[in-house]
C-alpha cells in the first residue's frame, strides 16, 4: 500500500470557521487503496494471538438478519458467512456457494426469474452440525416473516417457490426481476435453522446474544459496554483464520480511542477510525502504519421532511446555500473528506458528475427565505404560518468534531433567524428507534447508500421504505417522489450497465434538487493498524474494516 504525503496549507481555521477557533488545515490526497482480494491467507499453522480492534460504538446486535448499524457488521462477517461476497474491486465473489450464478453459466434464467444456487459441501456450524441448503431455505424465509424484526426484506420479498432440490443444490423463482440481489445476497448472512426453527419468537431468541454460524470465529464472550470476543473456528472449510483471537473493544470517546492506539492498548483503529485533527501526529507515530482509505459513505446534515419547518424546498434550499462546506472541509476535517453533492462515490461506475455545485452564500440563503415568506418574529427568529423556523439537531454525543461542525451550523444559521437546538445522544439511543422511526428533526450523520457495489437505493430513498409509515427500509427522511420511486422500480429491473447508469444518474439528479438531506462530504477513513499486522485490506464495498478479519495474521 502507498501512502502520498500531506501538503500544508496555508488556510487560516479561525478565519475559515470565523466563530469557532480551530487550527491550521492540510489538503489530503487519497491514494488508491484498495489492493486485491485477500479473503484468506494459505497456512498450515494454528491460529495464534489476538488483534484487538477498537470501535466507537458498540456492537449491540448479533443476529445479522435482524436491524442493526455498521459497527455490528464487524461481527457479522466474522461469526457467519454468506452464500457471497464482494471483494474490494467490486466483484462477486462464492462464500458458501460454489460459484456465482449468472445468465452465461444458467445459474440465473435469460428472463432473470429462475435462480439456481450450488453450495459447499464441506461447512459446519460451530456446534458441529453440517449446513446445508435447508439452512439457507431458512434463513430466506425467516427475512420476509412478518413477525420477525428483519434488518432489510427488500429484494427478498420477491423470492417465490424455494425448492431444495439436495443439500448442495437449492433455486427459487423471482416475482420479478431484481438485478441487485445478488449485492443484497453478499450481505445477507446464513442463520442455522436446527437452532432458530424451535423459536417460538426469534426477535428474543437466546441465539441473538450468543450466536452460533459458520463462519471463521466463534462466540467467545462478551462484556457489555466493554468488549466482545470471538474465538478461532479451528474447523473453518476456508483458508484461516490465523489469528486465535478477536477482540472488539468499545471506546465512546474517539480521542481515547486514538490515545489507545497510540499506547497499544488497540492493534486496529475500527469505525470511526482516527479523527482527521489526529491525522498529522498519527501518520508519524513509531510502529504504526495510518493509511488513507476512501468510502463509499458521505456525510449529510439530514432532515425529517415530515417536519413543518422542512416541507418547503425554500427552507432546505436556505439552510444548504447557508452552509460553509468548505471551511468545514478544510478547517475542521483537515482537507482529509472530498466535497459531494450526491450519495453516491465518485469511485462508482453510477457516479453523477455533473450536479449543481454547492456555493456559500448567505445573502442568497436570506433572500431565498424572505422571498418565500418566513418572515423574523418578534424573537428574531423567522416564522411563517405559525410554523418557527426552530429546530433540533442531534448525533452520536462525545463525537467532538461532529460537536463542532453542529456549533459552527449553529451559530451561522442564527445570522439568518434560525434556531438550531444541540441534542446529542449515546450512540445505543441515538441509532436506535430514535433514527428508523424518524423522531428526530434534523442528524449529521454518516451513511453508505450501496450495498456492495450495486447502484441500487431503494432501501433508502424509496417511499415504500419508510419506516415510520409501516415501510420496511431506511427511508428515515421520510423522502418521497414518485419519478424516484418509478427510476428506482425501472433500475432495479434491467441488469444492462450502461441502461442502469442512466437511471440512476437521474435519481441523482432529482435528490440534489428535492434536498432531502444536505450532503456534505464523501468520507476518507485515516484507518491505523499496529505494524506487524498483515493481511489487512480495505474494501470500500462493505461497511466494515474487520470483513476479512480471517486473513488476519501478525508477521513474524
Amino acid at each position: 500500500m502507498t501512502r502520498r504525503s500531506v501538503t500544508t496549507s496555508s488556510y487560516s481555521r479561525r478565519d475559515a470557521l470565523r466563530m469557532v477557533a480551530f487550527g491550521g488545515g492540510a489538503g489530503l490526497i487519497a491514494p488508491n487503496l484498495l489492493g486485491q482480494p485477500a479473503f484468506a491467507r494459505t497456512s498450515a499453522t494454528k491460529p495464534t494471538g489476538r488483534v484487538i480492534v477498537g470501535l466507537g460504538q458498540e456492537p449491540t446486535v448479533f443476529n445479522p438478519l435482524m436491524a442493526h448499524i455498521e459497527v455490528d457488521d464487524g461481527v457479522h462477517f466474522s461469526v457467519f458467512d454468506a452464500l457471497f461476497r464482494v471483494d474490494p474491486q467490486g466483484v462477486i465473489q462464492p462464500n458458501l456457494a460454489v460459484d456465482v450464478p449468472n445468465q452465461k453459466n444458467g445459474g440465473i434464467s435469460e428472463d432473470g426469474l429462475k435462480w439456481r444456487i450450488r453450495l459447499r459441501d464441506d461447512a459446519r456450524w460451530h456446534d458441529g452440525k453440517p449446513f446445508s441448503a435447508e439452512d439457507v431455505k431458512f434463513t430466506l424465509e425467516l427475512i420476509t416473516n412478518p413477525n420477525f424484526r428483519s434488518w432489510r426484506t427488500a429484494g427478498h420479498a420477491l423470492v417465490r417457490d424455494i425448492t431444495v432440490i439436495s443439500p448442495t443444490e437449492i433455486s427459487w423463482r423471482m416475482e420479478e426481476a431484481f438485478a441487485p440481489y445478488l449485492s443484497f445476497l453478499t450481505e445477507t448472512f446464513i442463520v442455522p435453522k436446527h437452532i432458530l426453527e424451535k423459536e417460538a419468537n426469534p426477535n428474543s431468541a437466546a441465539f441473538n446474544q450468543a450466536p452460533v454460524g459458520t463462519g471463521p470465529f466463534k462466540w467467545g464472550q462478551r462484556v457489555a459496554g466493554d468488549h466482545l470476543e470471538l474465538v478461532a473456528n479451528a474447523d473453518y472449510f476456508g483458508e484461516g483464520p490465523h489469528i486465535e483471537r478477536l477482540v472488539f473493544k468499545y471506546i465512546p470517546d474517539l480521542t481515547v480511542l486514538y490515545t489507545q492506539f497510540k499506547s497499544g492498548d488497540v492493534d486496529l483503529v475500527g469505525q470511526p477510525y482516527i479523527t482527521a485533527d489526529h491525522y498529522g501526529e498519527a501518520k508519524s507515530l513509531p510502529n504504526r502504519v495510518v493509511t488513507l482509505v476512501p468510502k463509499t459513505s458521505f456525510e449529510s446534515f439530514y432532515l425529517n421532511l415530515e417536519r413543518p419547518q422542512f416541507k418547503e424546498l425554500a427552507v432546505r434550499e436556505a439552510l444548504y446555500a447557508a452552509i460553509d462546506k468548505e471551511s468545514i472541509i478544510q478547517g475542521l476535517y483537515y482537507g482529509v473528506p472530498s466535497p459531494t453533492e450526491t450519495f453516491m462515490p465518485r469511485q462508482s461506475f453510477y457516479f453523477n458528475a455533473n450536479l449543481p455545485m454547492h456555493e456559500f452564500n448567505l445573502k442568497r440563503a436570506g433572500q431565498i427565505l424572505d422571498k418565500a415568506g418566513w418572515a423574523p418574529g418578534a424573537d428574531g427568529i423567522r416564522t411563517k404560518n405559525g410554523v418557527r423556523l426552530s429546530f433540533a439537531n442531534s448525533t452520536t454525543s462525545g463525537d467532538p468534531l461532529r460537536e463542532q461542525v453542529q456549533q459552527f451550523l449553529q451559530q451561522t444559521f442564527a445570522q439568518l433567524g434560525i434556531e438550531m437546538k444541540i441534542s446529542n445522544l449515546p450512540a445505543a439511543v441515538m441509532w436506535g428507534e430514535f433514527w428508523m422511526q424518524s423522531q428526530f428533526d434534523s442528524v449529521i450523520v454518516g451513511s453508505s447508500y450501496l450495498i456492495g457495489a450495486d447502484p441500487d437505493v431503494t432501501n433508502r430513498l424509496h417511499s415504500r421504505s419508510i419506516g415510520a409509515k409501516g415501510g420496511r427500509g431506511s427511508n428515515n427522511a421520510q423522502y418521497a417522489n414518485p419519478e424516484v420511486d418509478a427510476l428506482l422500480d425501472k433500475g432495479a429491473r434491467t441488469f444492462d450497465s450502461e441502461s442502469r447508469r442512466a437511471i440512476y444518474q437521474r435519481v441523482q439528479e432529482l435528490v440534489r434538487r428535492d434536498l432531502p438531506f444536505l450532503p456534505l462530504y464523501q468520507t476518507n477513513a485515516v484507518q491505523g493498524t499496529r505494524k506487524g499486522i498483515s493481511g489487512v485490506v480495505p474494501n470500500g464495498n462493505t461497511r466494515t474494516e474487520s470483513w476479512n478479519a480471517l486473513a488476519w495474521y501478525w508477521a513474524s
